[in-house]
């Protein structure tokens, strides 16, 4: 019995910290930031904040992962699909491309990760 509370503990932990998933957590953002440069940073910016330069020409502006407010508001569940079935998958954009052919198994967490990165402490 003593166990179960351990784990509704580190639940909350984890859900203070922003951390929804356990995929989450298992993430690299060392290994997320190559995927992102490669994949990301076109649109998004280098440092994430929408304004990178393929994404100037865009409408709607490409999503700023820097804005901790809205980024909270996102589970990783939510930047999961986007990112490997596109926008409009969800209803959002269609100019954001899926991905999901473009990364090998285990990227989509590392990605996650490092995406989480550019909002954390803000």
């Amino acid at each position: 019995m003593k166990r179960r509370y351990h784990y509704i503990g580190v639940a909350a932990v984890w859900a203070a910290c922003g951390v929804t998933t356990i995929a989450h957590a298992a993430g690299d953002v060392a290994q997320g930031k190559i995927v992102y440069d490669r994949l990301c940073a076109s649109c998004h910016g280098a440092g994430g904040a929408g304004d990178g330069p393929a994404g100037t020409a865009l409408t709607p502006k490409p999503r700023n992962f820097k804005d901790a407010v809205a980024m909270k508001a996102l589970t990783d569940d939510r930047i999961k699909q986007v990112t490997l079935k596109g926008g409009a998958s969800v209803g959002l954009s269609p100019l954001m491309p899926p991905w999901e052919a473009a990364l090998k198994p285990g990227e989509i967490d590392h990605l996650l990760v490092f995406i989480r990165s550019l909002s954390a402490g803000k």
